[in-house]
């Protein structure tokens, strides 16, 4: 009976995560067009197929739906960087690839973009932020360090800075290169592409 009862409770978890999940996609697109300030569950409700009462019912409010967002996609993220680290077969396949794949989000995916850094600044001024923020912001450090480890590795030259350091500076590329790709500068996208090019050999041992 126990172990029944256990099946029947997993099964139920496994349902309303799923459904988080679906919700959150679902929210995504309002949020990321509309950012934070501007947002409410009721507005987001109001642009998507489903209530603002089955909305709060999967989220106690607007902060835990935006967080969820926010790391449904970032996960995704994470997992298509990671192809990039599985696939290279040499120092500067990984360089380029890289470099195209973060031009690329930046045209593509901006809103969604602007909408994590929309989140990560929120968390200066609001705690309840800034365990998820810190959370989010901790994965992508380890994801942009698999990069530089995999292509330290392919150029047999050890890692110059830390992993802090190195998101930091990858990072901050790209929060100017969006800027940029969301006021219409026409250079944006291949100057992050030069950019990210230029930096990850500088950040192994000469």
């Amino acid at each position: 009976m126990t172990e029944v009862t256990d099946r029947i409770s997993r099964r139920q978890v496994d349902k309303f995560a799923e459904r988080r999940a679906q919700l959150a996609t679902s929210a995504l697109r309002t949020l990321s067009e509309l950012g934070y300030a501007r947002t409410s569950l009721r507005e987001i409700a109001q642009n998507s197929e489903f209530s603002h009462g089955v909305l709060h019912y999967y989220f106690r409010d607007k902060v835990e739906l935006i967080t969820h967002c926010v790391k449904v996609y970032k996960a995704e993220c994470v997992t298509r960087y990671d192809q990039i680290v599985t696939t290279a077969e040499s120092a500067e396949d990984l360089r380029e690839d890289f470099a195209e794949a973060l031009a690329g989000t930046c045209r593509e995916d901006a809103a969604l973009h602007r909408l994590w850094y929309d989140l990560r600044n929120q968390a200066l001024f609001e705690e309840s932020f800034r365990t998820d923020v810190l959370e989010i912001d901790k994965s992508l450090e380890s994801m942009i360090w698999r990069i530089v480890s995999t292509y330290a590795d392919l150029s047999d030259r050890p890692p110059s800075v830390t992993p802090a350091t190195a998101y930091g500076l990858l990072d901050g590329l790209f929060q100017q290169a969006l800027l940029r790709q969301l006021s219409g500068d026409p250079a944006a996208l291949e100057d992050l592409r030069s950019g990210v090019v230029q930096t990850l050999p500088k950040l192994l041992e000469a």
